[in-house]
């Protein structure tokens, strides 16, 4: 916070907490809640991300001169993509290639074969792999002719650099990612390879090696896909971008600005988590990783105020996970179904904008309501930051937010060139203030975590391209679309259950933006078949995708957030889902109410559907907590979903049930509780 008066929060915060008083004494050191506030990683937390999440269990390297060896190569390779991004890359097959090649490379370096290996430096057999690594872009670049004009005929050469390339995609999967998207990836070679055999509506024609490896190596719907263009252009610009504003000291002005605003509020560090890891989260795109770093402040907070371990930990990974959602960055996938529907991303982002603002009204109603209910208080307004004064020493840094959203909604130009000047602008605002100034170090740190942090996506991307290239050659896509539409009986309703399970369980273990990518041409499909918009079905996938990080057995945000909790894991779990629960109601609404993604919607019928939208999810909240001034009784929490469900549809005689029902929810709640007062 600088010379904030939030300074004060490193002190203990007397008089928070429930009504009785109970002193908020602080369990943190002044220097750990620094840290906290500024997204400064514990040695704990990083220990607690890398055991949750493969992506954060990389190497440090002890050999001094091999590590600036490495530090320098991060910066070369973020600088190549920053400078092609603006100049214009090589050609299609070449750029991508090299691309694969460096994120390999880096991989190989930075994630040991398994936990036996040494994390302090490579192994002989990563050597290896790394030079075969390098032989990839090597062979395309010197031989790009003859394998475009051999496309579809490849030689002795063509197939075994391409055997090279499947295995070692497929490796860096597993050691990156883990198993789950490793195993999705060899399944699908299995079954191009032998699905000749597969009964019923499964079977294909057959594929030998030859072809598909050749399909995966030589063409842009394999490996080399449209998933590792995007990963090779826009996601690493703005996983780029986000490291740089992460220098600028963005996530500490975040925890300030959200305690300025909310802290001193009924259940406050609740709110303050919501919003800080809305905005953090709408930047970052991880996950797990913004769990820990704003959880890291806001879990310990939330648990002084009164809140219990489960219910803190759910509401930080609810909130977390909710950012992948958010415009302007929604964890980067939104490049990729901009890339999918062929249309521009400022798009995408005006259609994603109010369900988005809808999943975290839910939450925050949730947390106002159960903070009503145990009589739980914000913290004291002399113990938080300003709002003004936050904004004055750290405002400006969201200039580069602003031009972002400028250049993306309003120039006409490019979403890289967008990029491109935001980082620029970004580096350029924060050195107005002495404050958020970044250092030439602090910039070239920035590029080289650019880097390393990308490695993950593009890995991912990567694999990916090897289950897309077989569901393009199989025609599996429209297979499982006809499977899903013939499991729901043509039924709109139990399609979008189906669909829902599925990519649920497809996302399940696997990273953010591959889950999006397998359930988009998966289940998607079935629902373009059935007339839903594309934009909405692709947003449908995307949604259910993001949320396997949420729902249990494998919960990874909720079990990052219990690790700082000391919650329960599955208890917490379940709590991220019951907190969450109108982000699963929300894609049903904008399937049935297309006009909440502003499709072709006047502005007045735009601002009837959400205004109904917001009615419903207050009241989807209000029957997930079962109180609003008073207990609300199981029927008319009954009534009160009843209302909710009419609401999903944007017709005027639904829209005029809901609101009615929301009515007589409101008066039966006023006449209780006013009794409550009346005979306390």
């Amino acid at each position: 916070m600088g010379d904030i008066e939030g300074d004060k929060l490193n002190e203990s915060v007397p008089g928070a907490g429930r009504d009785n008083g109970t002193a908020l004494a602080s369990d943190e050191s002044e220097e750990a809640l620094r840290k906290a506030r500024e997204g400064i990683l514990t040695k704990e937390q990083q220990e607690l991300i890398g055991k949750l999440d493969k992506e954060s269990s990389t190497r440090t390297f002890e050999n001094p001169a091999f590590a600036r060896v490495f530090y320098w190569a991060c910066i070369a390779v973020s600088v190549y993509h920053f400078v092609t991004s603006y100049f214009g890359t090589p050609p299609v097959l070449k750029h991508r290639s090299l691309h694969v090649a460096m994120m390999l490379v880096l991989g190989f370096l930075l994630y040991p074969f398994s936990k036996k290996c040494s994390m302090k430096k490579v192994d002989w057999h990563d050597w290896i792999l790394i030079a075969l690594s390098v032989t990839l872009p090597i062979y395309v670049w010197l031989g790009y002719d003859g394998i475009i004009s051999r496309a579809g005929n490849p030689n002795t050469a063509d197939l075994v650099m391409a055997t090279i390339l499947v295995v070692l995609v497929l490796e860096s999967a597993r050691r990156i990612t883990g198993w789950a998207l490793t195993s999705l990836g060899i399944v699908f070679i299995l079954y191009g390879l032998y699905g000749r055999g597969m009964p019923g509506i499964f079977g294909h024609r057959g594929y030998t090696w030859l072809q598909l490896s050749n399909h995966f190596f030589a063409n842009t719907e394999g490996i080399y896909g449209s998933s590792v263009n995007v990963a090779a252009s826009y996601i690493f610009l703005f996983i780029l971008f986000g490291a740089v504003m992460g220098k600028s000291g963005m996530g500490a002005f975040f925890n300030d600005f959200a305690m300025a605003l909310a802290g001193h509020t009924k259940g406050g560090p609740a709110k303050v988590s919501v919003i800080a890891s809305g905005l953090l989260g709408s930047i970052n795109g991880s996950a797990v990783a913004n769990v820990v770093t704003t959880g890291a402040f806001t879990i310990p907070l939330m648990k002084k105020t009164g809140y219990s371990s489960d219910f803190a930990g759910a509401v930080e990974a609810a909130a977390s996970v909710g950012g992948q959602l958010l415009p302007p960055v929604m964890g980067a996938a939104a490049f990729i179904m901009a890339e999918n529907l062929g249309i521009r991303y400022s798009v995408i982002i005006v259609h994603a904008a109010i369900p988005a603002l809808l999943y975290y009204l839910g939450i925050i109603i949730q947390v106002q309501l159960r903070a009503g209910k145990e009589s739980l208080l914000g913290l004291p307004r002399n113990q938080l930051p300003i709002v003004g004064k936050v904004l004055k020493e750290k405002g400006h840094l969201l200039i580069p937010i602003t031009v972002l959203l400028y250049f993306l909604l309003f120039s006409g130009r490019t979403v890289i060139f967008s990029a491109v000047v935001t980082i620029v602008s970004t580096i350029v605002i924060a050195a107005l203030k002495k404050s958020t100034r970044m250092s030439v170090k602090d910039i070239c740190d920035s590029f080289a975590e650019g880097a390393k942090a990308t490695v993950p996506v593009a890995v991912a991307c990567a694999c990916v391209g090897i289950i897309v290239g077989v569901t393009s050659k199989t025609g599996f896509g429209l297979t499982m679309a006809n499977a899903i539409i013939a499991l729901g009986s043509q039924s709109l309703l139990f399609t979008l259950v189906f669909s829902m399970i599925t990519c649920m369980i497809l996302g399940m273990g696997v990273p953010s933006i591959p889950a999006y990518i397998i359930t988009a041409s998966i289940a998607a499909p079935a629902l373009i078949k059935l007339g839903i918009p594309a934009v909405a079905a692709h947003m449908f996938a995307f949604y259910f995708a993001m949320f396997a990080n949420l729902t249990p057995p494998v919960a990874l945000a909720a079990f990052a957030a219990a690790g700082l909790s000391g919650g329960d894991p599955m208890k917490t779990g379940f709590a991220s889902v019951k907190l969450a629960i109108a982000g699963f109601i929300v894609p049903y609404m904008f399937i049935y109410s297309p006009q909440l993604l502003l499709i072709d919607t006047p502005f007045l019928e735009g601002v009837r559907v959400a205004v109904g939208a917001c009615v419903g999810v207050f009241m989807i909240a209000s029957v997930a907590e079962g109180y609003l001034f008073v207990q609300i009784n199981a029927l008319l929490r009954l009534v009160a979903a009843v209302g909710a469900v009419c609401l999903i549809d944007s017709g005027i005689k639904t829209d005029l049930i809901g609101l009615g029902i929301l009515i007589l929810l409101l008066s039966v709640q006023y006449v209780l509780a006013r009794r409550r007062r009346n005979f306390a």
